[in-house]
């Protein structure tokens, strides 16, 4: 029997702090199983009198998420046990649109005390996560959001395959959820509450290992509105992949930044001596991960990775694209004038801010009734966005990976979240390959409950509405996302 060491242990106590469950199915099979939205409790903070109330999946907040292999077909049975309504999105899959989870535009809510059955083929391999649609901002930040990390069918040689989720919690005195979702606001009112950002629910998450190891780490921003700006002490190592698309040459790593939504693969060697800590942090020097370092696990670092296997996504034809105008208003600074709603209503400012209104996309304070855009299945599609507000968004699009167009018709990196700052412009382009309404919005969340969302439509084939009313057996209006 060999006696535990210290850093066994630590890595012990980092799989059970919310590493994801392992689906253990081949390319080709079917991984199927239930996940169950409920009401449950967490530590976030040491100080807190008691333990925060949160609604999780599975038990847990954020949920444990799962780990499946490329090519499996997953079949999952959302079960609501929450006291409202909601759905799963599955946040940068390109899946069939009546699985995309969005409530009100490709499925009804799901009630409270009943279920819907996701169903849908896992064709790129990659860093994603689930969360749902409906009241986004509000019960993602009660907690329920998870990894999915879909797995190379020849994944690169590494000692550890980590997921961090990092989440941003407001917390009131009592150790509760601060936020006044009322008013569609991030920022609480309460003068005492205060900030946590947790990876996994730790603060921060311990994970043992010795010089010279090499450890995979996938970087989830699942807060509902922080950029981090993050960097690492001790780790050495490359960018692989950003929202779960490779990158065709890895790049080193010296920090990176993320919008809400976005994710970054890195491959991280272990440079810091033994019996000395490696750290991942924010720039403010918080830190996300600890890694203490025990022993030497080889006498010198691997070679320079090469780059993961491409997920296959068409490339644009900018020469024959259809083009369009974005143009996004609101904020304190930003213009925001008047705007049309649901249903048609053209309202004031004064109108709008009393809706809670506050942000708009083309024109429209909320989701609109009629797609941004209408596009052929198949089209190159490019968005002029033009950012007329004095603040950042991160701008998501579902169903799709898109590339941000540089000079001379360049094409960045594959995204499907991309930052823009205050008062920017900027192009993307993508091939409108997958038929259905996909949402396009902002994944700052107070932004989005306060307007910033639309949605394009792709190809002519019946409506992912359709679709979800033959799928799930029930229909009801509900909220929009």
């Amino acid at each position: 029997m060999h006696e535990p060491t210290r850093r066994n242990v630590l890595k012990g106590l980092a799989a059970t702090a919310g590493a994801p469950m392992l689906a253990s199915c081949s390319p080709g099979g079917t991984a199927q199983t239930e996940v169950t939205a409920s009401a449950t409790t967490a530590r976030f903070s040491t100080t807190a009198p008691r333990a925060t109330r949160v609604w999780g999946y599975d038990g847990q907040a954020p949920g444990p998420g799962f780990r499946v292999t490329q090519g499996t077909r997953m079949v999952r049975r959302f079960v609501n046990r929450l006291p409202v309504p909601s759905t799963i999105h599955w946040h940068g899959l390109r899946i069939d649109n009546a699985m995309d989870g969005v409530a009100g535009l490709t499925q009804p809510p799901v009630p409270p005390g009943q279920s819907f059955t996701y169903d849908f083929l896992l064709r790129d391999a990659g860093t994603f996560w689930y969360h749902p649609h409906i009241d986004t901002l509000e019960q993602l930040a009660r907690g329920l959001s998870a990894p999915l990390i879909v797995l190379e069918t020849e994944p690169p040689d590494t000692d550890a395959d980590l997921s961090f989720l990092i989440n941003h919690w407001w917390l009131d005195g009592d150790g509760q959820i601060a936020n006044d979702f009322t008013r569609n606001e991030e920022t609480p009112r309460d003068p005492a509450a205060t900030s946590h950002l947790t990876v996994n629910g730790r603060a921060p998450l311990v994970w043992g290992t010795a010089q010279n190891e090499r450890l995979r780490l996938r970087l989830i921003n699942g807060t509902t509105g922080r950029i981090l700006d993050t960097s690492a002490q001790g780790l050495s190592g490359w960018v692989m992949a950003l929202d779960g698309m490779p990158l065709a040459r890895p790049r080193r790593f010296d920090r990176v930044t993320m919008a809400p939504a976005q994710r970054v693969d890195l491959l991280v060697d272990v440079t810091a001596d033994p019996g000395e800590e490696a750290q991942l942090r924010t720039a403010g020097g918080h830190v996300l991960a600890a890694f203490p370092v025990e022993g030497v696990a080889s006498a010198s670092p691997r070679p320079t990775p090469g780059p993961l296997p491409p997920n296959r996504v068409a490339r644009p034809d900018l020469r024959n694209a259809r083009r369009a105008t974005m143009r996004m208003t609101g904020g304190a600074l930003g213009a925001l004038g008047r705007a049309k709603i649901r249903g048609g209503a053209t309202l004031s400012q004064a109108e709008l801010v009393a809706r809670g209104l506050s942000w708009t996309m083309d024109g429209y304070a909320g989701m609109p009734d009629t797609p941004f855009l209408t596009v052929g299945e198949g089209e190159t599609v490019m968005i002029d966005i033009v950012n007329a507000t004095a603040e950042p968004h991160g701008m998501h699009l579902h169903g799709h990976h898109f590339h941000q167009v540089g000079q001379g018709g360049r094409l960045v990196p594959l995204r499907d979240t991309i930052l823009m700052d205050g008062g920017a412009r900027m192009t993307i382009a993508f091939v409108a390959d997958n038929p259905g309404d996909w949402m396009f919005h902002c994944h700052m969340l107070a932004h989005q409950a306060m307007g910033m969302m639309s949605w394009i439509r792709v190809g002519d084939r019946r409506t992912a509405m359709d679709i979800g009313r033959q799928r799930s057996g029930f229909w009801e209006a509900g909220d929009i996302c």
